[in-house]
């Protein structure tokens, strides 16, 4: 890929990040994405700091390429692990639940690039001017944990509004998801559900079979009434949480029937009662392959598409 600033930012060879999920992004997937061209991202989440410190040091002897690691800011190791990437030094931090301002300054001294991911276009600005490199537009599409606005909605608005790199997430899981980002104003894409089934993933493989099964309406949106919406493809549990919102469930009802879910989903292969996290975009997924072959075939489909659109206009 040729003249897009992303890259030559991150030293990346495709202007693609791999989304952060919880207890899904690790070693194995992460130097697969770097050493595919694009840029792996290691899950923080609430995991043991030793755990984490452990990923990255695999990570670091799987590929020479950068990778990045995704901090939860309201997770409970937030405050260690934003000391921890400058100990081990982490080249990218991606950042989202929260505000990174506090820790911007440290990270920049420690030669860390920060990109938050923003729901609206007031984050975004607030991101800018406190120093991010960049910031990922996620839309509703996406899976786990989403805002309000979709991806074709969010993304143009916060181009507008900001000098830095725009990327685009949500809902984009082939090539013509990649040329629609760009046609937008994206400087890349950031990718979560169709690395779910990267040969590299480590996910149980009921959980991967899942997402390759889905069609276009298997997913629903969970824990509006929370306000901590997540997007999971359907299943016994997804009607036991929609079920509760109706009845006007408590919190600690909430809490009790999402414990520990998502675990259960990723190491178990609990279809039913894990917490199935996946996009919209899953209905398009349909089969297992390598990161790299992942990469290289989504930019492949969109330089065709981009080419297809030239020819028509």
């Amino acid at each position: 890929m040729k003249n897009f600033k992303l890259c030559e930012i991150l030293g990346i060879e495709y202007p693609i990040i791999q989304g952060g999920m919880a207890w899904v992004a690790n070693s194995s997937l992460a130097a697969a994405v770097s050493n595919g061209g694009g840029l792996g991202i290691i899950a923080g989440a609430n995991a043991p700091i030793d755990y984490l410190r452990d990923e990255i040091r695999k990570t670091k002897r799987l590929t020479g390429k950068p990778f990045g690691v995704n901090i939860m800011l309201l997770s409970d190791n937030a405050e260690e692990l934003a000391h921890m990437v400058c100990e081990e030094g982490v080249k990218v931090v991606t950042t989202g639940a929260g505000n990174p301002g506090k820790y911007i300054e440290m990270w920049k001294a420690n030669g860390i690039k920060v990109i938050p991911v923003v729901a609206s276009v007031a984050l975004a600005r607030r991101m800018e001017r406190a120093g991010a490199d960049a910031v990922i537009a996620e839309g509703c599409e996406a899976g786990g944990h989403i805002g309000e606005l979709t991806t074709m909605a969010l993304v143009p608005q916060v181009v507008d509004a900001l000098n830095i790199p725009v990327i685009a997430a949500g809902g984009i899981g082939d090539g013509r998801g990649v040329a629609a980002a760009l046609a937008l104003g994206a400087e890349g894409v950031q990718v979560g559900t169709r690395f779910l089934v990267a040969e590299e993933c480590t996910i149980h493989q009921n959980y991967k079979d899942r997402v390759i099964k889905a069609n276009d309406i298997d997913t629903v949106v969970t824990g509006r009434v929370t306000g901590h919406p997540i997007r999971v493809i359907k299943n016994k549990l997804s009607r036991a949480f929609i079920s509760l919102e109706k009845q006007g469930g408590l919190k600690e009802e909430f809490e009790k029937l999402g414990s520990g879910a998502l675990a259960k989903a990723v190491i178990e292969g609990e279809a039913d009662y894990g917490s199935l996290m996946a996009g919209q975009i899953a209905g398009l997924i349909k089969k297992e392959q390598p990161a790299k072959e992942i990469i290289e075939e989504m930019f492949e489909e969109a330089e065709k598409c981009i080419k297809s659109i030239q020819e028509r206009i």
